[in-house]
């Protein structure tokens, strides 16, 4: 029986991957555990092992763009044929939706005039939704194929319009696209903005016992951050949720993404169970993962699970962080430094930090910013548990 091979889902937002490399070719025998492709992501390269033994045959070519969980091709037993893949009609895209065309086309449908347009449901959905004909969408999924963000696009920008550069400005000392993981980074913001009710939350705290105690022990700040925003999260477990569809799914484990920044971007990998773990432990899995994240050795797996993030940028006073799709809650953290500040009616000097609160208010309303921002006031400023 033809088992297939379909591409992974390699991050919590991945819909397609590239094929750089088969390490086998057409006919080459496989054993279950061999590294059968190389997938390359915006976020990842991953090395696809065979889930079982066989005859490998693919049925894309390497280079191509497949969405998640489309065949890249067929493990096969010894004599068996391959399932038959035809090219197929205008007629049967209708029923399949798909289309074997081996190269994305840049050109739109519009000569298909009366045809059904090969399509992701989620693409069709949109268009119906927004009124928008599938046929004067520009395709660039793969095999041809519009998917959603080629609606959004084109809902976006009006067709065959070119953006214009505005009048008078200098010559540019450079022009860069927009793509790779910048493209993608970009898609989700846009996304993340549009699908959620952003507002942000801001507060002040009292760092000067805490920079203290983690400069004592040779610990960092993020993860002394990382502790006590999982620690008010437990008592907060709305903050600790994530919206899909409908349906706020609430946890009782802190899944704490992080910001690491890169050269060309940022990737946010995932502590698990931060709450269960002491700063010392936090420490080396934060230390290890932005040592892997800036040599590109991250795992998909060290993406995936995130139930809240927090982003550390220490160079400025404050900014209004934009959620992670799903997570209805995100930390910013500016940087500290020594402020005069009243104490007892006595001007003293103390290290001061602002945190940000960016929440979905769907979900997420002042009162429970409020509550959240007092525990974790209290644990910040009340240190001394949390380093023990």
């Amino acid at each position: 029986m033809a088992i297939p091979i379909v591409m992974p889902r390699l991050g919590d937002f991945m819909t397609e991957g590239i094929v750089t490399r088969f390490t086998k070719t057409a006919g080459d025998s496989v054993t279950q555990g061999e590294v059968i492709a190389e997938i390359e992501t915006e976020k990842v390269n991953y090395d696809l092992e065979a889930t079982n033994s066989g005859v490998f045959h693919p049925v894309v070519d390497q280079g191509d763009t497949v969405l998640v969980d489309d065949v890249m091709g067929y493990l096969l037993e010894k004599g068996e044929l391959p399932p038959k893949v035809e090219k197929t009609t205008d007629k049967d895209a209708a029923n399949e939706n798909i289309t074997i065309a081996p190269k994305r086309s840049r050109e739109t449908n519009s000569n298909r005039k009366g045809a059904a347009v090969p399509s992701t449901p989620g693409a069709r959905k949109l268009a119906a939704k927004l009124g928008i004909d599938l046929e004067k969408v520009v395709p660039t999924g793969p095999r041809g194929r519009v998917v959603e963000a080629d609606v959004k696009a084109l809902a976006e920008v009006p067709v065959n319009s070119k953006p214009q550069t505005p009048q008078g400005l200098p010559r540019p000392i450079s022009e860069t696209p927009l793509q790779g993981m910048r493209k993608s980074i970009a898609a989700n913001m846009r996304n993340s903005l549009a699908d959620t009710a952003q507002l942000s939350y801001f507060l002040e705290v009292d760092v000067t016992e805490a920079q203290n105690l983690r400069r004592e022990q040779g610990l960092g700040m993020a993860e002394f951050l990382i502790k006590a925003t999982s620690e008010a999260l437990i008592r907060v477990p709305t903050l600790n949720s994530v919206l899909v569809g409908d349906s706020i799914l609430k946890f009782d484990r802190v899944n704490m993404a992080f910001a690491v920044a890169l050269d060309d971007g940022l990737v946010v990998p995932v502590i698990r169970e931060s709450n269960s773990k002491s700063i010392q432990e936090i420490s080396k899995e934060v230390k290890s993962l932005s040592e892997a994240a800036k040599n590109s050795d991250l795992g998909p797996d060290d993406f995936m699970g995130g139930t809240f993030t927090i982003s550390i940028l220490g160079s400025v006073d404050g900014f209004t962080p934009i959620l992670n799709q799903a997570q209805v809650g995100l930390l910013g953290v500016g940087r500290s430094l020594q402020k005069p500040v009243v104490r007892d009616g006595e001007v003293v000097v103390r290290e001061m930090m602002t945190l940000s609160l960016t929440g979905d208010h769907q979900v997420v309303d002042g009162a429970v910013a409020a509550s959240f921002f007092r525990r974790l006031q209290r644990l910040i400023e009340s240190p001394a548990k949390l380093f023990s």
